[in-house]
């Protein structure tokens, strides 16, 4: 037998063995299509035929000086419908107009009489005309964890088909540029308690404040009227969290 042979045969399979330490791992055994736990639902949850989607808050949820279909709320809507074609969306109800504080929301709830267990979707944005409007923390405090619990009554009694989104920096908007520092100050103080109450209340919370702050080096980042946001900006929030939302319409 040539031992040189196979000396340098048995050399080369050791060496086709040793993977290098950089290099990619093999790929994940693939498991056949009809094998248990493979399929999408299984993996994501199973989603409702049908979405019912109410959106409550102010001119930042209306979506002042931007088209309806470009309020974020539809356009979360558009990308929902997107993400998770199985399931049919009807149109976004949004409760909401420019310059209400938390208890024009809740007096509007009440006028508008929403029966409980409606809806499989709720949002909640509100709290930047309590601050512009110079009312206390203490009373958005109260006056925003009742929000919360209305919004849940409103989703069924399900908090995890609820979610609120932050309020948004109007300091960084050619209206509030003058007084951006004290504005962005006072904000952060609405924010904070927010976000607390939301955490309390085990609601799902979206901080867009850090998108919305992005002017003026953003380009269109801000709607004609100076103040509130352009489509491309909520077009920016709903990217930040659509995918979270599709998580708790699967859940």
């Amino acid at each position: 037998m040539n031992f040189r042979l196979f000396f340098l045969a048995v050399t080369l399979c050791l060496v086709a063995c040793v993977v290098p330490p950089d290099a990619e791992p093999l790929p994940a055994q693939v498991l056949p299509s009809d094998a248990p736990g493979d399929s999408t639902a299984d993996v994501l949850g199973t989603a409702p035929d049908t979405v019912r989607y109410l959106a409550l808050g102010d001119s930042y949820t209306i979506g002042e000086s931007v088209s309806d279909a470009g309020d974020w709320p539809n356009q979360l809507v558009d990308s929902l419908s997107i993400r998770m074609a199985e399931t049919h969306f009807e149109p976004a109800d949004i409760l909401a107009t420019t310059g209400w504080t938390t208890s024009n929301l809740s007096y509007a709830i009440d006028q508008q009489q929403i029966e409980t267990s409606t809806y499989n979707l709720v949002s909640l944005l509100i709290g930047v005309n309590n601050q512009y409007q110079n009312l206390s923390l203490e009373a958005y405090e109260i006056e925003f964890a009742a929000l919360l619990d209305r919004s849940v009554d409103l989703a069924g009694g399900n908090a995890d088909r609820v979610f609120v989104v932050s309020i948004p920096d109007y300091g960084y908007t050619p209206f509030g540029q003058p007084n951006q520092m004290a504005i962005s100050q006072d904000l952060m103080l609405f924010n904070s308690a927010c976000s607390v109450l939301t955490a309390n209340a085990g609601i799902s919370h979206y901080n867009i404040t850090g998108i919305s702050q992005q002017w003026p080096s953003a380009d269109n980042w801000v709607a004609q009227d100076g103040l509130h946001p352009s489509q491309n900006q909520y077009a920016a929030w709903v990217a930040s969290f659509a995918e979270a939302v599709e998580m708790q319409l699967r859940d």
